[in-house]
C-alpha cells in the first residue's frame, strides 16, 4: 500500500502504512481524528490543525507526518 494523504484544508496528514508499528499513540491521543475501525480512518476535519500537528509529531515510527498546505491567493 502506498502512502495516503488526508487534509482538513490547512494541514495534510500523510500515512505510510509500511512504516506503521501500531503504537496506538495516534488514536489514543486524538481519537476524534484517528479512528482505526472506520474508513477513512483519519478524519483531520475533526480537530484543529495545531492539535493534529502536535499529535502526529508523537508518532514513533514516522508512519504519520504532516505538511502545511500552500494557500494560493
Amino acid at each position: 500500500m502506498e502512502k495516503k494523504e488526508y487534509s482538513n484544508g490547512e494541514v495534510t496528514v500523510v500515512w505510510q502504512p509500511k512504516l506503521c508499528t501500531h503504537s496506538t499513540n495516534c488514536w489514543r491521543g486524538l481519537p476524534e481524528v484517528f479512528k482505526p475501525k472506520e474508513k477513512p480512518w483519519i478524519n483531520p476535519e475533526n480537530a484543529s490543525t495545531e492539535a493534529i500537528i502536535n499529535q502526529v509529531s508523537k508518532c514513533p515510527s514516522g508512519a504519520l507526518t504532516t505538511y502545511i498546505n500552500n494557500k494560493s491567493n
